[in-house]
């Protein structure tokens, strides 16, 4: 078997078939002070899902990092914990930027460092900037670790191919929106059009409503005003 085989790969040749999907969602915190733990992300400008008092004993608050498809969760009867986690992962692209930009917010974030093969941690930036290399340690406000790790290149068989079959569909039925648009519309940039319709469908907008945030993009960015 080759070195460069994919783990997908090596399921299937063991196992005579691919594994199914199954998508990461949610880590669970431990906190000890709900609100504050719910502030300190909300201030970092993380998505807030979800904050659902089922009863005055369970509570659960979900909130999303930004462009990540993970979350995490937190509340009062949902978890047993009681340790903070340490070692949790944030991938940036840029270390230096997102650092300034968490400290900005109130964040707690300690210097930059880097991981020397065979030596450990040394301080600063990795010398050639390599990917994967350069961290620095974010606690919260209940004391769970994150550390930003910047990743610019993916390793070999560390991205999964996208299936294009549903880009296909929705490309479809982008260009049948778009063509109704078009009919009523002044000039414009068909691709500006399809990137807000498009971009709205994958946010989980229905078509109808892609239809009405792509119109209010055309007329916001471009004065481009229809009446449907």
């Amino acid at each position: 078997m080759s070195t460069t085989e994919s783990g997908d790969q090596m399921a299937t040749e063991e196992s005579g078939s691919p594994p199914v999907p199954l998508r990461f969602e949610v880590t669970v915190l431990a906190v000890t002070d709900v609100d504050r733990a719910k502030a300190f992300y909300v201030g970092l400008g993380w998505r807030l899902d979800a904050d659902f008092p089922v009863d005055e004993g369970f509570r659960v608050v979900q909130l999303t990092p930004p462009g990540s498809p993970a979350s995490i969760q937190f509340g009062s009867g949902s978890t047993t914990m009681k340790e903070p986690h340490q070692g949790l992962l944030l991938v940036v692209d840029d270390i230096t930027a997102a650092r300034e930009d968490l400290i900005s917010r109130g964040a707690d974030v300690g210097e930059i460092f880097h991981l020397e093969p065979g030596k450990g941690p040394a301080a600063g930036l990795d010398p050639e900037r390599r990917s994967y290399f350069s961290r620095a340690v974010m606690t919260d406000s209940e004391g769970n670790q994150w550390q930003l790790q910047e990743v610019t290149d993916r390793l070999p068989g560390r991205v999964e191919r996208t299936d294009p079959a549903p880009l296909a569909e929705l490309l479809l039925e982008t260009a049948k929106h778009h063509g109704e648009f078009e009919a009523i519309a002044a000039p414009h940039n068909w691709w500006d059009w399809y990137a807000a319709y498009f971009a709205a469908r994958q946010d989980g907008d229905t078509p109808a409503q892609a239809d009405k945030a792509a119109d209010a993009y055309m007329k916001e960015a471009f004065d481009v005003v229809v009446s449907r």
